[in-house]
C-alpha cells in the first residue's frame, strides 16, 4: 500500500514494495490490485518505445519487441531491483545504430550475447559499485549527447526523409529535407510531437501514458484522413523472423571494444536507473550486482532471438513505480502482454505510422537533455565536463566523446586540488595576515612560495591555514619559507583551524590521512588544546610564554567566528532574547550545552551546576536556580526546561559515595541529591574504587528524572504544566559515546529519539 514517508528529502507519496517472497495470505490479491494494473500501464509505454528504437537503430521492429520481451520477463524475474523495469533503451540508439553499420545485423546480436556474459561476470565478481564512481557529469553527457543525437537522427524521418549516420551529417541534409518534406508525414509528426507534450498537462487524464495518446492519435488521424504515409511493417510469421547470432567478421581489437563498449555503458545505465528508482519507494534497496547479473542474462537471452540490448530503463521504471506496483510481477506481466500483443495483434501494429514512432523518439531524445540537472551541474561548476562529453559523443562518437568527458573530469579535479585560495594582508605596523584555503598539495606549492616571498622581510607574520590536506611538498614550502624569513629577522606564527597538518609533521609525527575525522574538526568543536597546542605539553611552553588559551580564543572569535555571528546578536540585542528552552545542566566542562543541541546565541536559557541539581521549591540553601526557573517560566515564557544528565559525572560519583566530608558549599550542595542513591552490597575490601559504570549511569538517570520531580514543586512550573504551556524534558549524554538520550520521565529508561519526534514530556502526575 502507498503511505506518505516524510522523511523522504524530496516530500510526496513513496511507494512500500512488499518484500520479495514474503508469505501474504492477500498476495494474489495485491497482484490483481496493484502490480497487474501497472504492468498494462507500462506495457502501453514500452510497445511504442520499443518499436520506436529499433527504427532509431536501422534493427528490424521484431528486434525492439523481443528486446520487451526478454527484458520484461527474463530482467524483471531475475532483477536486484525489484520496480525496475528492463527492456530496449535510447541510451544505446547510437552505439548499436553504429554497430550494425559496422557488422551487419546479425552480428550486432553476437555481440550483444558477449556483452551480456560479461555483464553476467562482473556481477558475479560483485563489482557494481565501481560503475557509479564515474562522473555523475560525464554520465549526463553521455546520455545528453545520445539524446541529441537521436533527436537530429529521427527529426529528418519526421520530415519524411531518411536518417543519416552522423549528427553533422543529418545537421548538414537539414535544410533540403525541410524545403523537400512530405507533409502528410510532417502532419502526423507534429501531431504526434504536440501530443507527448501536452497530453502531461491535462491533469485529469495525465495518468494515461503520453506516448500511448500520441502514437494513438497520430494512429486513427492517418487512417480516417487516409494519408500516404509509411506504416510499421512486422513479417507474417514473427517468431520464423527471428535472427540468429553471428560470429562478427572483422579485427578482434574492434570486437572487443564493441563488446567492452556495449557491456560498460548498458552496466551504467542499469545501475543508474536502480539507484534512481530507489529515490521513489521505501521498499527493498536494489542489489546492484544482482541487478547487473539479471542485465547480463537478459542481453544474452535477447541477442540469441535475434532482440535488441537490454537495460533498465528509467522511463519504464518511473512509470512502474508511479502506477502503484508491489512486486517484480509488474515487470515480468508487462512483457508478458507484449508477447501476446505481437503475437495475435500485429494487424494493429501494422496501423502505426512511421513518422509516429519517429516524433515519439524526438521528444524521448529531447528529455535526454535534463535542464534541471544543467542547471545542478552549473552550480557544481561541473558544466565543462558536461559540455565536453555531450559534444563529444554528437559530434565524434560515443566512446571519444565519454573519453573526452573523462579527461576533462581529471583536469578539473587536479586543479580543484591544486588551487588553493592564499590571501595576503597588511595590517600595518609590520603586521601580515597571510590565509590559506583549499588543500596544499604540490602542485600549488610554487604559487604558494610566490606569494609569501612578496611580504617584506622583519615583519611578523600569521599564517592562517584554513585546509583539509597538506602534502609534504606543500609543508616543505611553508616550512623553508617560515625558517627563511624567521633567520632574516621577521617572526612567523602558524595557526589552524580545521586540523593539525603543519604542527603534527613539524613535531617529528607522521603526516596524518586526508580528513581524518579523529583531527579535522572546527575549532569550534574542539578544545583549546587541540587547536591551540596540539602538541604533547604545548600548553605548559605556550604559558611560559605567558599566552593566555582564553586571550587566543577571544581573537579566534573577532576573527572568524564574530563577522558570522554578529548579525543575529545585533538584533537579539536590539529585540531582546526570547529563548525557547531552560536548559538546566551540569558544570562539568564536557558538557557543552549548544554543541550537543546544535543550538546558538538566542536559543537556550542556560542554568549549570554541580550536578545539574534543582532544590525542591522553599528548600534552604542556595536559591539561584529557584530564581532562574521562575524568570524562565514567568518573564521568558519558555515552552520546555530540560534537565540534563550526563556519564562520567563526579558529582554523581560523589553522591554514590556518600557525599563529600566536612561542612562545606560543596557538602551542602550534594545533600540535595543523597536521597537518590540505593545503597549497595556490601563491597570486598580490596574493591574501594570507583562505582560500577552501569550503577553510575543508573544513578545519574534517576537524577534526572528527579530533578524533573522537583520541578513540578515550583508553583509556576507546576500551573504552566497543567495548562499545556509549558514541557518538562529529561535528557542524558553519553560522553565518551558523544550521544544524547532521551530519558522517559515514568521509568527512567533511555531511548535515542526519532527524527522529527517531540522529546518526552514530563508523565502526569509525576511529582
Amino acid at each position: 500500500m502507498q503511505k506518505r514517508d516524510e522523511s523522504h528529502p524530496h516530500g510526496g507519496e513513496r511507494t512500500a514494495v512488499d518484500p520479495p517472497g514474503a508469505p501474504s495470505p492477500g498476495r494474489l490479491a495485491s497482484l490483481a490490485r496493484h502490480d497487474l494494473p501497472a504492468s498494462l500501464v507500462v506495457f502501453l509505454v514500452a510497445l511504442p518505445l520499443s518499436l520506436g528504437i529499433a527504427v532509431a537503430t536501422g534493427a528490424p521492429l521484431m528486434a525492439g519487441l523481443v528486446a520487451a520481451v526478454v527484458g520484461g520477463v527474463v530482467g524483471g524475474a531475475l532483477s536486484g531491483a525489484p520496480l525496475g523495469v528492463s527492456g530496449p533503451a535510447a541510451g544505446l540508439v547510437v552505439i548499436v545504430a553504429g554497430f550494425i553499420e559496422q557488422f551487419g545485423w546479425a552480428a550486432t546480436t553476437g555481440i550483444v550475447v558477449a556483452a551480456g556474459i560479461l555483464q553476467v561476470v562482473l556481477g558475479l565478481s560483485r563489482v557494481a559499485g565501481v560503475a557509479l564512481a564515474l562522473s555523475p557529469a560525464v554520465v549526463h553527457g553521455m546520455l545528453a549527447g545520445i539524446g541529441l543525437t537521436i533527436l537530429i537522427g529521427q527529426f529528418q524521418l519526421v520530415l519524411g526523409a531518411e536518417a543519416r549516420t552522423g549528427a553533422l551529417d543529418n545537421l548538414r541534409a537539414f535544410v533540403p529535407n525541410l524545403a523537400n518534406a512530405h507533409l502528410p508525414t510532417v502532419v502526423i509528426g507534429g501531431l504526434t510531437i504536440g501530443l507527448m507534450l501536452g497530453w502531461p498537462r491535462l491533469r485529469r487524464v495525465k495518468a494515461v501514458p503520453a506516448a500511448l495518446v500520441a502514437v494513438l492519435g497520430a494512429t486513427i488521424t492517418a487512417w480516417a484522413l487516409g494519408l500516404d504515409v509509411d506504416r510499421v511493417a512486422l513479417p507474417e510469421d514473427p517468431l520464423g523472423e527471428l535472427a540468429l547470432p553471428e560470429m562478427p567478421a572483422g579485427p578482434v581489437g574492434a570486437i572487443v571494444l564493441a563488446v567492452l563498449t556495449l557491456a560498460l555503458v548498458a552496466s551504467v545505465e542499469s545501475l543508474l536507473a536502480a539507484v534512481a528508482v530507489d529515490r521513489m519507494h521505501s521498499g527493498p534497496r536494489a542489489n546492484l550486482n544482482r541487478e547487473l547479473v539479471a542485465q547480463g542474462t537478459a542481453n544474452m537471452v535477447s541477442g540469441s532471438l535475434g532482440g535488441l540490448p537490454v537495460t533498465q530503463v528509467i522511463v519504464r521504471s518511473t512509470t512502474n513505480v508511479a502506477a502503484g506496483a508491489r512486486t517484480r510481477a509488474s515487470a515480468v506481466m508487462h512483457g508478458v502482454w507484449i508477447g501476446v500483443f505481437v503475437l495475435f495483434l500485429t494487424d494493429t501494429l501494422e496501423l502505426i505510422p512511421m513518422a509516429a514512432l519517429a516524433a515519439v523518439l524526438v521528444v524521448v531524445g529531447a528529455k535526454l537533455v535534463n535542464v534541471a540537472q544543467i542547471r545542478l551541474l552549473w552550480r557544481h561548476r561541473e558544466f565543462p565536463v558536461y559540455a565536453t562529453t555531450m559534444l563529444g559523443v554528437v559530434f565524434i562518437d560515443l566512446l571519444y566523446g565519454v573519453l573526452l568527458g573523462i579527461a576533462v573530469a581529471v583536469l578539473v579535479s587536479l586543479y580543484r586540488l591544486a588551487h588553493q585560495r592564499v590571501e595576503v594582508r597588511d595590517r600595518g605596523s609590520g603586521e601580515w595576515l597571510v590565509r590559506v584555503q583549499g588543500s596544499m598539495v604540490f602542485l600549488g606549492a610554487a604559487g604558494l612560495t610566490e606569494r609569501l616571498r612578496a611580504i617584506p622581510p622583519g615583519g611578523s607574520v600569521t599564517v592562517e591555514l584554513h585546509i583539509d590536506f597538506m602534502d609534504h611538498a606543500a609543508f616543505d614550502a611553508l616550512h623553508e619559507w617560515r625558517r627563511e624569513y624567521e633567520r632574516q629577522g621577521g617572526t612567523v606564527r602558524v595557526e589552524e583551524t580545521t586540523g593539525v597538518w603543519y604542527q603534527h609533521v613539524s613535531d617529528g609525527a607522521r603526516p596524518r590521512r586526508r580528513k581524518s575525522p579523529a583531527h579535522v574538526v572546527p575549532q569550534w568543536l574542539a578544545s583549546w588544546r587541540h587547536w591551540q597546542h596540539p602538541a604533547r605539553s604545548a600548553i605548559p611552553r605556550q604559558r611560559e610564554r605567558g599566552e593566555d588559551p582564553m586571550i587566543l580564543g577571544m581573537r579566534e572569535f573577532e576573527r572568524h567566528s564574530a563577522p558570522l555571528v554578529r548579525p543575529y546578536l545585533a538584533e537579539l540585542a536590539t529585540n531582546g532574547q526570547r529563548p525557547s528552552q531552560l536548559f538546566l545542566c551540569c558544570a562539568d566542562s564536557r558538557v557543552v550545552p549548544n554543541v550537543i543541541t546544535t543550538s546558538g546565541p538566542g536559543d537556550l536559557f542556560t542554568v549549570r551546576n554541580v550536578g545539574n541539581l534543582v532544590p525542591p521549591c522553599g528548600a534552604p540553601g542556595d536559591a539561584s536556580v529557584g530564581a532562574a526557573v521562575e524568570y524562565a517560566v514567568q518573564a521568558l515564557a519558555v515552552d520546555s526546561i530540560t534537565v540534563c544528565g550526563h556519564s562520567h559525572c563526579g558529582a554523581m560519583n560523589a553522591v554514590a559515595r556518600g557525599g563529600t566530608e566536612g561542612d562545606s558549599h560543596l557538602s551542602n550542595w550534594l545533600a540535595h541529591a543523597e536521597p537518590l542513591v540505593v545503597p549497595p552490597p556490601p563491597a570486598p575490601a580490596d574493591d574501594l574504587s570507583e562505582p560500577e559504570p552501569a550503577c553510575q549511569r543508573s544513578l545519574a538517570v534517576r537524577n534526572v528524572v528527579q530533578q524533573l520531580a522537583n520541578l513540578m514543586t515550583y508553583p509556576c512550573v507546576r500551573d504552566a504544566v497543567t495548562e499545556g504551556r509549558l514541557r518538562l524534558v529529561g535528557l542524558y549524554f553519553d560522553i565518551s559515546e558523544a550521544k544524547v538520550y532521551l530519558v522517559d520521565p515514568g521509568t527512567g529508561e533511555l531511548r535515542v529519539p526519532d527524527e522529527g519526534e517531540a522529546a518526552l514530556p514530563l508523565a502526569d502526575g509525576a511529582g
